[in-house]
């Protein structure tokens, strides 16, 4: 009789096993709850809050930075070296111009698009092989996964992926993302921190991300202004994901 309770543990273990199985998830995957925070568009007004943040909070993030920008004046390129002296901050390549936000024209060029974003390597220095994030694309080209922006029309998409493509094999790795803290034209957030926490959990609940058990959001520096409480926002976005249980990931082991 002192077995039974062993036994009895080990069929509970099994039977809890055997529904993660049958939900097509592993116990690891199951427990996994990781967010990737990614900033874009930086440096621009706001970006000194979001390093001021992610320093007093001690969390990984990846700012992917546009090369047009750093070069706007000698506070934006004093950003570009405050990130890059941060160990737990992530620069990536955002591109030089963004596309001038003319989507369509940017991506009908296949070799202009490539030398944009080796353009911004040169103004972020950055070298092979470089983290990046396509101006207005949601896309993946990594080692072990691969997406298309479904948003954009079948000829659009089609005429596109040769780019992605031949950026990808020129040596960088595209992340797109998973959810988005949404702003409006003029940079105030669209969400408050409660919803958007509750949208997190929300989505985790199905866990039907690019990579499962993994989230990347999608942020702007530009909403982090003060005009629009942005330190503020930030810390408790942060703040309340921690107490939630959710981990902060570095976008360098996304893959593992």
């Amino acid at each position: 009789m002192r077995d039974a309770p062993n036994t009895w543990n080990l069929l509970r273990l099994l039977a809890l096993m055997l529904t993660l199985l049958a939900a097509g998830l592993a116990p690891s995957a199951a427990a996994e709850r990781t967010i990737y925070l990614t900033f874009d568009d930086g440096p621009l007004p706001g970006t000194a809050n979001v390093l001021d943040v992610l320093e007093s909070e001690d969390v990984p993030a990846t700012m992917f930075l546009v090369g047009l920008h750093v070069e706007a004046g000698a506070e934006r390129r004093a950003l570009l070296k405050r990130a890059k002296s941060m160990p737990l901050v992530t620069v990536g390549n955002h591109s030089y111009s963004h596309a001038r936000n003319r989507y369509k024209d940017y991506y009908s060029d296949t070799e202009a698009v490539v030398a944009d974003m080796q353009r911004a390597n040169g103004v972020l220095g950055l070298t092979p092989w470089v983290n990046a994030r396509m101006p207005g694309r949601d896309v993946f080209r990594l080692r072990k996964t691969f997406k298309e922006d479904i948003s954009v029309n079948a000829a659009q998409y089609e005429r596109e992926a040769v780019d992605f493509d031949f950026v990808s094999a020129s040596g960088f790795l595209l992340y797109g993302w998973d959810f988005e803290w949404v702003h409006k034209d003029s940079g105030e957030p669209v969400q408050s921190v409660e919803r958007l926490v509750s949208e997190i959990d929300h989505l985790f609940r199905f866990n039907r991300f690019t990579r499962r058990g993994k989230m990347i959001l999608l942020m702007h520096d530009q909403m982090f202004q003060d005009r629009f409480d942005g330190k503020a926002n930030l810390t408790a976005l942060i703040r309340a994901l921690k107490s939630s249980g959710y981990a902060f990931g570095d976008i360098r082991t996304y893959e593992q």
